[in-house]
């Protein structure tokens, strides 16, 4: 697929939030959303993930259902998302944007507390 623009993008990331319920967007507004290039190699690492997967977006912070007594309130919860794997994986603008959606919803619901055993679980991959 070819590339597109970092707005093109950050309207298919906006469009992903906005098509989230309103009781639940609600809960994002403190987070703050990134995007960015690619993952780098220690977030691969810190994460866990091998080399050889796709690394779309992370989830940084404190999940609402975790004690604020462990959070630090200093830092904001954070969502990165990672524009050029989905580039690479995708062979559409639908595929994109389907891929898009699923992601941000992914690290959205890490935020809710939702880890990726459930999410599997539920039938959300």
């Amino acid at each position: 697929m070819h590339p597109v623009s970092r707005d093109h993008f950050a309207d298919l990331v906006a469009a992903a939030i906005a098509a989230l319920p309103p009781d639940l967007r609600r809960h994002l507004d403190r987070v703050q959303i990134s995007i960015e290039d690619e993952p780098s190699p220690e977030d691969y690492r810190l994460n866990g993930v091998p080399d050889d997967e796709d690394l779309f977006g992370l989830f940084e912070g404190s999940a609402l259902t975790d004690s604020m007594i462990d959070a630090d309130a200093t830092l904001p919860n954070r969502i990165r998302i990672f524009q050029w794997p989905h580039e690479e994986v995708c062979d559409s603008f639908d595929e994109l944007r389907d891929e898009v959606f699923r992601t941000v919803h992914h690290e959205a619901a890490h935020h809710f507390g939702i880890d990726d055993d459930r999410l599997e679980e539920i039938g959300a991959y």
